[in-house]
């Protein structure tokens, strides 16, 4: 019997323009886990310019900057989320696994004999 998986995709946009969607926050959980926005940036496969477009119109977009720059120093800059940033990765998380669980709940009532 061949195994059945459900996949979706969901992404939010405000007035027309992508927000947030899975490679956005995927971006934001990296820059999280690294420090830094090269690092995330070629651990995601994308352009540091790239890279630092997304964040720009992520930050422009919410209510308040979900990533931060830190100035260079001794030890270098580098790139930090802030407590929003680290709210909204959370939300939509928890969005996608509550669409993908109904999503699995309606396909098993129509069609799972």
């Amino acid at each position: 019997m061949p195994e059945i998986k459900i996949e979706n995709r969901i992404w939010i946009e405000k007035n027309g323009f992508p927000f947030i969607g899975n490679g956005r926050v995927t971006l934001l959980e990296y820059i999280h886990e690294t420090g830094s926005m090269t690092k995330a940036a070629k651990k995601i496969g994308m352009s540091y310019k790239k890279a630092w477009e997304l964040v720009k119109s992520m930050n422009a977009q919410a209510s308040e900057p979900l990533v931060i720059k830190e100035a260079g120093g001794k030890n270098g800059g580098g790139t930090q989320l802030t407590q929003e940033g680290l709210r909204v990765i959370t939300e939509f998380r928890k969005l996608e696994e509550k669409s993908k669980s109904f999503l699995v709940e309606e396909f098993e009532k129509c069609c799972i004999n």
